[in-house]
């Protein structure tokens, strides 16, 4: 069954918006220094090795978003008695598996 509001948003707080958003301008610019290392023709195990770090950088990123997720959002729909809620969450989970 899909959520009945399909473009929920969220309040964040601005130490929440930030630390997300620090996290992406890392991710961002480990993504601008891969695509250098290519440019220059760098190694491949060198440039492998910065995909994984920036791979393990996005990894941190949505976890920290999914725990935020699920301490507010998930825990006060639960309370709400709004049950749809814990298989959106199985779905996003199950996404983020992939």
């Amino acid at each position: 069954m899909e959520s009945c509001c399909p473009h929920k948003t969220k309040e964040r707080s601005e130490e929440e918006y930030k630390q997300l958003i620090n996290r992406l301008n890392r991710v961002e610019g480990q993504i601008r220094g891969i695509r250098g290392m290519l440019e220059r023709s760098a190694y491949c195990p060198d440039i492998l090795s910065q995909v994984a770090a920036a791979n393990a950088a996005l990894n941190a990123f949505a976890k920290e978003l999914l725990s935020d997720h699920i301490r507010t959002c998930v825990t006060r729909d639960i309370r709400e008695g709004k049950d749809e809620t814990v298989e959106e969450l199985l779905r996003t989970l199950q996404k983020l598996m992939k």
